[in-house]
């Protein structure tokens, strides 16, 4: 087996070959990355619900039509984002051309979480390709059968002189952080993100990184109860709870919890009938040790289980849960679940929750369903910090491929999807290209200086002022 050493100086000396620069050549990969994706589709679907018992639609839906979308976005409009883009020019640089030029980093490594173990190493990769750039893809080791699969699939696809997928555990994944790259993109836990940024910090490496945290849904003021509780569920509970994005606590007041809980309660049943455990529509917890966490948070929470609570060890199965009367200290509060269990957090006023939220480190995504747009949303919006943010639904701003999705503070930094993943794997480089006419002027700047030529210099660089006398400052 080729060393990781051996693996990364193969693909710099592609790199430093010039060979991924044209735009055809980025074009190629990419529609060999499609043909990836729709060829192998039953292999996939079968591989993801190895792992996680994944059905068949949010297997579609959130691994394979989103890579795909993202493809097909990236090679409509790569020609474009690939021109300079021309800026803004002061006196003494009018005949000059001056513009942002973007050029590939370099040879990048992409580090995949196993909740969605093909999307969150494929859509990375897309950008990565789009940009230019020679790739070592590390799956993870968690999500066994979707690795295994990466590692047959990427080298048939891709060209193997600039794209390799690396497998192995933790052990596996330090050493390969031992090596430089021009950037490193990361999805996962915020405790492992401590350990890439220090091997990065190494090689002075870039670093993106795509964390959890516990992304808050508040319910304020008049709402569809019935939608609201449809889209609450769907969103919680979408790959059994296992998502980044997905809505971790519930903040309302005591009466509309008192009417979201029978609403919610009929929402699981009309979403997995009257045993969730039969349903083909219900993931499971990855492995049996994510199990015994999530079962250890729910039995050491003060809060009372209002629905669900049912699990079983042997099938990796939770049952969709929901907490009431749960405190802020409570350990649901603690820590990111990543499960089906959905705590609810009573509050008096829309202030107190908005207080509450950014008391917490801010999260990834941030939820607030109420009907009063102009007021609750807007004033949520303007008041608070967080990656990502939707109203009076969940989970679904991530799939659109014009917006950019990262995070901020403690749940990441750095964005990617369709272009911001492009600039993500992209040098902004600032060019400015000369002539030589001009010379008598240019001979302002040369010693031995004089307060004339500081003066005509000072007038041709300097930003002028347009419209501040009308300006006033409060």
């Amino acid at each position: 087996m080729e060393s990781h050493g051996k693996v990364i100086d193969r693909l710099r000396t592609a790199f430093r070959s010039r060979v991924t620069v044209p735009l055809e050549f980025r074009l190629s990969q990419l529609r060999s990355l499609l043909s990836l994706m729709e060829e192998n589709e039953a292999q996939i679907l079968e591989a993801l619900h190895k792992d996680l018992a994944k059905p068949k639609f949010e297997a579609v839906l959130s691994e394979i039509e989103m890579v795909v979308n993202d493809i097909c976005y990236a090679i409509d409009n790569l020609k474009y984002w690939v021109q300079p883009d021309y800026v803004g020019k002061n006196l003494a640089t009018k005949l000059d051309d001056c513009f942002v030029h973007r050029e590939p980093l370099g040879v990048v490594l992409i580090i995949g979480a196993w909740n969605y173990p093909l999307q969150l190493v494929l859509l990375p990769l897309v950008g990565a390709i789009a940009a230019g750039n020679c790739a070592v893809l590390k799956p993870s080791e968690i999500s066994q059968a979707t690795e295994a699969l990466l590692a047959e699939l990427i080298p048939k696809y891709l060209s193997q002189e600039c794209f390799s997928v690396v497998c192995g555990g933790a052990e596996a994944t330090a050493r390969l952080l031992e090596n430089r790259f021009d950037h490193i993109f990361y999805t996962g836990s915020q405790a492992v993100a401590r350990s890439v940024l220090q091997a990065a910090a190494v090689h002075l490496t870039p670093v993106t990184l795509e964390l959890g945290g516990k992304c808050p849904c508040l319910l304020y003021g008049q709402l569809d109860i019935p939608a609201a509780a449809k889209r609450l569920a769907w969103a919680k509970y979408f790959n059994a709870g296992q998502s980044c994005v997905a809505p971790d606590y519930v903040l309302c007041s005591r009466q509309v919890r008192d009417v979201l809980l029978p609403a919610l309660q009929q929402a699981l049943h009309h979403f997995y009938g009257p045993q969730p455990q039969r349903s083909v529509d219900m993931g499971r917890i990855v492995t049996e040790r994510h199990w015994s966490r999530l079962m250890d948070l729910l039995g050491r929470s003060g809060g009372r289980v209002a629905i669900g609570g049912e699990s079983s060890r042997e099938e990796r199965y939770i049952a969709p849960t929901v907490v009431v009367d749960v405190q802020e200290s409570d350990a649901l509060m603690q820590e990111e679940i990543f499960g089906p269990i959905l705590p609810i957090l009573t509050i008096e006023s829309l202030e107190e929750g908005i207080e509450l939220i950014n008391r917490r480190e801010k999260p990834l995504a941030l939820y607030v369903f109420s009907d009063e747009s102009k007021v609750s949303v807007s004033t949520v919006l303007e008041k608070t910090s967080s990656g990502g943010f939707c109203s009076n639904d969940g989970i679904v701003h991530m799939t659109l491929p014009g917006l950019p999705f990262g995070g901020v503070g403690a749940s990441g930094m750095g964005s990617y999807h369709g272009r911001w993943s492009f600039e993500t794997f992209s040098h902004r480089r600032g060019c400015m290209l000369r002539g030589w006419g001009l010379e008598k002027i240019n001979v302002l700047r040369y010693p031995p200086y004089r307060d004339g030529s500081l003066s005509w210099l000072r007038w041709a660089t300097t930003t002028k002022k347009k419209g501040w006398s009308s300006c006033s400052v409060m």
